[in-house]
Parts: structure tokens; C-alpha cells; sequence
């Protein structure tokens, strides 16, 4: 069998080793293993790599994709879309696997339904990718926003401010809130929950009320506040996502913060860090059975799949039922988010 592997979309933790696994794993069946260079564009423009043992050694500990990434969307044409094609049969892939976030993922589910073996891996340290627990390079993205928090409440302490911290995350508060709560964080604030910030006011004042001098907020970068929401002029993606740096959600609620309490009120952005790195452990293992269960679902000819998470079992949904939908946090820690908030 020739196996083909991509990691697509923004990179994270942990996708080395899922590309690791797709290799050794591939490997030891007899199978023969490409990598496409930097997402759908390798496959979009043959950009091709032979894959061996020498090749993925040690790579498991390193951040990022040694494979390189990017956001090409070949769905912006079927002319473009008609090149992936070829390419696939040119390179004589009996399987693509597919390693990304929603994005990626979806190009994989158009491929499936023009009839082309793939199979999908979750990778998004947003985690909201539906169907599965966790997501290639979530834990990573968590802990290094538990520890920026742990090293920007001295700071806070020490000058008597408010530090208003800007996490990742579009639609879903997953990063925010695990990162929040595993932080200590006083207030939390994701997409998931309407911001009143009223209330936000209301709760760093009870915070000052009981005799401390700071505190830690740590927002979501999609959630909605105020007026101007995003720049008519603001960048998007290839996927026509806006580039939500732009919309400096962190700086603008420490700014009504400051004005609201008289408060000093500062604020930081996360942004690539959460990404950056090696991974941890979890993530670690995490691709590992990913890439393994991958190449598994190939030899059974079981295509047009993602493997899922489910507690500590892997299994598989329909690449479809999952393209263009978004896992938003569950219930029970918006409530719990809710209920520790100042």
C-alpha cells in the first residue's frame, strides 16, 4: 500500500508525532509513505517527500509539523481541486491521510465524496473538531496558557493591576476556559457565554472588595463585546476566516476595565505561543494512537473516516458528519465556568 500524509492548517504540538506513527506504523506493514509539503498545497501543487524511519526519528518531541503547513483551500476552485485529484493519482496513493482542524478536514470530506480513499486526524488546539474528546495539540495550547497566567499574576500582584489575557479561540471557548480554570483565573470569559460587561465590572469589584489588589481575566479572542466587533478591512484566510488579532479583544476590555473601575487594567495576547514549543505528553501519545489507528483504518479499508476519542477508546465518525460543523464547550463546564467566576 502507498500511504500518503499532510498536516494542514495552523500547526500544533503533537503533529509530529501523529506523523511519526502514520510512518513507523505504515512501515512495519510493508507499506511504502509519501508527505506532502505544507498542507493541501502539496497535494495541490506536487510537493512530495518520501518518508522513512531515518526521516521521523526523534521528531516526536519537536513543536510544529516537520511536514510544513499552510491554509490553501483548493475548494476555491474546481480547477484547483481538479489538480489535487491528479496529483493523487499520479502519485499512485492507495490512501491520504489527512491530519488538521475543520479546514483540512473538510477538503478531505469533499475528497471522499468524489470518491478518493482518505482518512482524517483532529488537530486543532481550539479542540473543536465535533465528535472527539480532545484534539492533536489542545493539552499543549492549555498548559502554556496555565503557565503565562502563573507567571503574569506576580507581575499583577506586584503592580496592583488587572491583566486582562487574550486566548485563542474563534468559536469555542475550549483553550480559554481549561487554560482559565487550570490558572485561576478570576474571571472567564468565552464565546459560549454572552459577555455583559457589567457584570464583568461587578466582579472585579467584589475581587477588590475582599482586600486584593489584582486580578486575572482571560478571554476568549471570539468573543463579542461593544460596538466594532471587526475592521471592515480585516484580513480572513484562505477559508474566509477573519484574522481575529484584529479585532484586539484583550486590549479593548482592558480598556473598558480601566475606565469602568479606575482600575489599572493591562492586557496580553497569547497568540503563538499557545502553539509553540514540544508538546506534552498527552499530546505525545495522543498522535501517536492518532497515526496509528489511521494506518489500521486504511489496511481495513475503512475510508472516508476520522478517528475520535472517546474517553480512552479510539473509534471513528463519517469525515462528512463532522466537515464544517464546530464542538463548542460542553455544558457542564460553561456551568462550572459560571459558577467559580469571581
Amino acid at each position: 500500500m502507498k500511504v500518503g500524509v499532510l498536516t494542514g492548517g495552523g500547526d500544533a504540538p503533537g503533529l509530529n508525532a501523529a506523523i511519526r506513527a502514520v510512518v513507523l506504523s505504515a512501515l512495519s506493514r510493508g507499506d511504502e509513505v509519501v508527505g506532502f509539503l505544507d498542507g493541501w498545497k502539496g497535494v495541490q501543487d506536487n510537493l512530495t517527500i518520501p518518508l522513512d524511519r531515518e526521516w521521523v526519528q526523534d521528531i516526536h518531541e519537536v513543536g510544529g509539523t516537520n511536514l510544513g503547513t499552510s491554509r490553501t483551500n483548493p475548494m476555491k476552485s474546481e480547477d484547483t481541486m481538479k489538480a489535487v485529484e491528479n496529483h493523487f493519482r499520479e502519485n499512485g496513493l492507495d490512501v491520504l491521510i489527512a491530519i488538521g482542524g475543520d479546514d483540512t478536514l473538510s477538503v478531505a470530506a469533499e475528497l471522499d465524496r468524489r470518491g478518493f480513499p482518505v482518512v482524517g486526524v483532529p488537530k486543532t488546539m481550539d479542540n473543536d473538531v465535533p465528535e472527539t474528546d480532545y484534539c492533536i495539540g489542545f493539552d499543549t495550547a492549555v498548559n502554556r496558557l496555565m503557565e503565562s497566567i502563573d507567571r503574569l499574576r506576580t507581575t499583577s500582584r506586584s503592580h496592583h493591576r488587572v491583566m486582562v489575557v487574550e486566548a485563542m479561540g474563534r468559536d469555542a471557548g475550549w483553550v480559554a476556559g481549561f487554560g482559565g480554570l487550570a490558572g485561576g483565573a478570576d474571571v472567564i470569559l468565552v464565546p459560549e457565554i454572552e459577555v455583559d460587561l457589567d457584570d464583568v465590572a461587578q466582579r472585579l469589584e467584589k475581587v477588590r472588595s475582599r482586600g486584593r489588589s489584582y486580578a486575572i481575566v482571560v478571554a476568549a479572542e471570539g468573543i463579542s463585546f461593544g460596538e466594532a466587533q471587526v475592521p471592515e478591512n480585516a484580513k480572513t484566510d484562505a477559508f474566509g476566516h477573519v484574522i481575529l488579532a484584529e479585532k484586539a479583544v484583550g486590549e479593548r476590555l482592558a480598556q473598558e476595565i480601566e475606565s469602568r473601575l479606575g482600575w489599572e487594567t493591562r492586557s496580553i495576547q497569547i497568540g503563538h505561543l499557545h502553539r509553540g514549543g514540544s508538546p506534552t505528553a498527552f499530546d505525545r501519545i495522543l498522535g501517536t494512537r492518532y497515526g496509528e489507528k489511521a494506518v489500521e483504518l486504511a489496511h481495513n479499508n475503512s475510508f472516508g473516516q476520522m478517528v475520535v476519542l472517546h474517553g480512552l477508546d479510539l473509534t471513528t465518525v463519517p469525515l462528512a458528519q463532522i466537515a464544517g460543523k464546530t464542538k463548542t464547550l460542553y455544558p457542564q463546564f460553561i456551568e462550572l465556568i459560571q459558577n467559580l467566576n469571581a
